[in-house]
Parts: C-alpha cells; sequence; structure tokens
C-alpha cells in the first residue's frame, strides 16, 4: 500500500450505519438549519460579487467532497491487498449531483435572464432533491464516516442554496421565475436518457457488467425510486419518462408554491410589525 492509498484507507474509516433521525442526522438538520438562516440575514442583500464567491466557495466544497466520493468507492482494500475498480453506478450524473455542473454557470455568469434560469433550478428541483433526502436520508447511509458526511454537506448545500436563491429573489419571485427552471430540468433529464443508453451500449458491447442508471430512469435497470419503482413496472418506458418529467415539474411547482406563501407570511408579518 502506497502512500496515497494509506490516506485513502485512513479516509474510508467505519462507523455504525447512522438511522433516520438518530444523532448524526438530526445533528446535521440543525446545522442545514442554521446555515441557511445565518445566511439569508446576514448575505439576502449582498452584491453580486459577494452573492458569486458564495457560490464558488458552495461549488468548491461540493465538489471536492464528490472527488473524495469517487475515491472512496473505486478504493477496495481486503486486509492484505489494494484493488481499483471505479464504481459507475455512483457516476456524478444524478439530479442531486446536478448542483456540480449547474453553480458554476451562476458563478460564471452576470445576472441574467439566463443566470435566472440556473438559479430558479436551484431554487425549486434542486431544493426538492435536497429537502427528500433529509426528509428520508436512508438510503444514502453507509457504514463509511466520510461518505455519510459527504451525503450530508452534499445535500444539505442544496437545501441551504435553495433557500437562499429563493430568499434573494424575493422581489422579483413570481410564476415566471418558476417556469425558468423547466427548461434546465428538461436539459438534464435529457442528457441523463442520452448517456444511459450510449453508456450502456459501450458497456454491453465489450462486456463489461456495470450498473449505469443516471437520474434513475434507464430502461435497461429499472427505477428503485419510491413510487415511480411501481410505476416502471407497469407502463411502456417512453411513458414513464414522462412521467417522471412531469411529477417532479409537478413536486417543484409544490416548492414553489410553498415558497411564495411562506414569503408573503413573511412580508405581512414584517408590514404588522411596522
Amino acid at each position: 500500500m502506497n502512500a496515497f492509498e494509506k490516506i485513502v484507507n485512513f479516509l474510508n474509516g467505519k462507523m455504525t450505519t447512522p438511522t433516520n433521525y438518530g444523532w448524526f442526522h438530526l445533528l446535521f438538520v440543525g446545522i442545514v438549519i442554521a446555515a441557511a438562516v445565518l445566511l439569508c440575514i446576514f448575505f439576502k442583500n449582498c452584491n453580486d460579487r459577494v452573492f458569486r464567491r458564495i457560490v464558488l466557495i458552495s461549488w468548491a466544497v461540493v465538489f471536492a467532497l464528490e472527488i473524495y466520493k469517487q475515491v472512496v468507492f473505486a478504493f477496495i482494500y481486503d486486509g492484505v491487498a489494494v484493488t481499483w475498480d471505479y464504481a459507475w453506478y455512483a457516476f456524478p450524473y444524478q439530479l442531486c449531483s446536478t448542483p456540480l455542473y449547474v453553480l458554476p454557470f451562476i458563478f460564471l455568469m452576470k445576472d441574467s435572464k439566463l443566470r435566472d434560469c440556473f438559479i430558479s433550478y436551484m431554487s425549486f428541483f434542486s431544493l426538492f432533491a435536497g429537502v427528500a433526502v433529509f426528509f428520508y436520508p436512508n438510503d444514502v447511509f453507509t457504514a463509511t464516516t466520510g461518505i455519510n458526511i459527504q451525503t450530508m454537506i452534499h445535500h444539505g448545500t442544496q437545501i441551504v442554496l435553495g433557500v437562499f436563491f429563493v430568499v434573494r429573489k424575493r422581489d422579483s419571485f413570481n410564476l415566471k421565475l418558476y417556469v425558468k427552471s423547466v427548461p434546465v430540468f428538461a436539459i438534464l433529464v435529457s442528457i441523463a436518457v442520452f448517456l444511459n443508453e450510449i453508456v450502456y451500449s459501450a458497456f454491453a458491447s465489450k462486456g463489461i457488467e456495470e450498473t449505469f442508471n443516471m437520474f434513475y430512469i434507464s430502461r435497461h435497470y429499472g427505477c428503485t425510486l419510491p413510487i415511480l419503482s411501481e410505476i416502471y413496472k407497469v407502463i411502456p418506458y417512453a411513458a414513464f419518462v414522462l412521467i417522471y418529467f412531469f411529477g417532479f415539474i409537478v413536486v417543484s411547482f409544490i416548492i414553489f408554491l410553498i415558497c411564495k406563501l411562506i414569503l408573503t407570511l413573511v412580508e405581512r408579518a414584517r408590514g404588522y410589525a411596522e
């Protein structure tokens, strides 16, 4: 085992697999809530330079932790020898992985209608994905300490940034803002379908038996998402993708309505206080 492998082995330390709403889960729930509140209080009116720095720092954190995750998942040590085998099932292009690709656009672009599309996507689709994982994190917890920390920080960042973006856009928070998120989601889903087909064909031609199921919508491996997994079994694949697409539009729109209601109530309470 060389020096690098010793470091990876150290970072592959084990713990008792956390449980839903156990101490580990609740600890990060508290951290996420506190981070979102503090960010909104102190930076809701920040200038664009500070805003972009916040986005860049957030992306750098989740990107660095994603690299750690990929390395650890590829590292196999049986107590005697080390082998490396890339875990294709963990390829970073799931719904919850999309901030890795969306945040750079928000950072690099100046304030514009196009950047609003990416901000809107993070505010509704990505926010929902993060909340869903925090509400039911059972499937993301493992016995590896670092991976548990990584997944909580990654999904927590989705929530924190989603809430922050909503608060920052409070003065222009309307249906048009939500609609801007849909094309981004459509493009990302289309890429997932394309990757699933291309990679499966490449693997099949070379006799590689690996699971590659981006967004969990591949027609070759099936869907493992709650509710959608049952729908997948009984309808044609094309119809399933459409249900997946419009289903997420519905839930993200519900997130929009909830955010709109909260912003309205806060504004009214502030008016009464004044």
